[in-house]
């Protein structure tokens, strides 16, 4: 698809991506959850009570799902030369590398997350509104409380957020607007590690190796944004085999 990459207004290659996220990234998670749902057991139980103290915030959901607006909204933002292109089929394979990653704890050490039964409680004295009720259906049906760690929802946020915020600032320095995302972005992001909490989705230690596993990453991370600016996209492009 590189050379492909300007056609349709460049959206060719930004549709491009988008299938390979959601086959070599969705397709991983949701697999690994059914089978773990289905077919195993728990092997190590991270509980503590810190997990069940911690109280059921029902709107907390909606941060929770606004994990979903994180990828287009990377596809959106990701810069329309070759230098952003580059920088994003590198970061969807950065996603996928690291989404095996952890698909391998989530069958090898599977978890079951087994704090839902809190809610019911929760709720016949705090029911959630409508909007709050709709996403917990979503989430319930779609989700099964496996995958437990390291979280996915917080390696994935991460990583999603310092690659838009490396572009953000780079391509809008002196932006007011471009700040304002930054700081809506990352209060979305502490939101939404919180969220995870207090909708009982995760334990703690979900989030405390979700966080490493994504920090981690990035740090792998940067030194291959670091060379496509010194050698350049069409450098790579080339030893790649993308293009003659």
């Amino acid at each position: 698809m590189w050379s492909r990459r300007e056609e349709m207004g460049g959206w060719m290659f930004i549709l491009f991506v988008f299938i390979i996220g959601v086959t070599c990234v969705a397709i991983p998670y949701f697999a690994s959850n059914n089978i773990a749902a289905s077919y195993l057991g728990t092997v190590w139980d991270p509980e503590i009570a810190f997990d069940r103290d911690f109280p059921v915030i029902n709107w907390t959901i909606i941060p929770y799902a606004a994990l979903y607006l994180f990828y287009p909204f990377t596809l959106l933002l990701a810069p329309r030369d070759d230098r952003g292109r580059m920088e994003l089929a590198l970061g969807i394979q950065g996603l996928f590398l690291v989404t095996m990653f952890c698909v391998l704890f989530f069958l090898i050490l599977p978890a079951e997350i087994d704090l839902r039964d809190q809610l019911d409680t929760h709720w016949e004295s705090n029911p959630p509104n409508w909007l709050e009720d709709a996403l917990f259906t979503f989430i319930h049906a779609s989700d099964n409380p496996w995958n437990a760690w390291p979280s996915l929802h917080i390696v994935h946020s991460y990583l999603l957020a310092r690659l838009m915020t490396f572009w953000v600032i780079r391509e809008y320095p002196e932006s007011k607007a471009a700040s304002f995302f930054l700081v809506i972005l990352w209060i979305e992001w502490v939101l939404l590690c919180l969220s995870i909490l207090a909708t009982k989705q995760h334990y703690l230690f979900d989030l405390i190796t979700g966080a490493l596993v994504g920090v981690t990453c990035w740090r792998l991370f940067q030194p291959l944004m670091d060379m496509v600016e010194r050698r350049g996209p069409s450098e790579m492009a080339i030893e790649f085999g993308w293009q003659n």
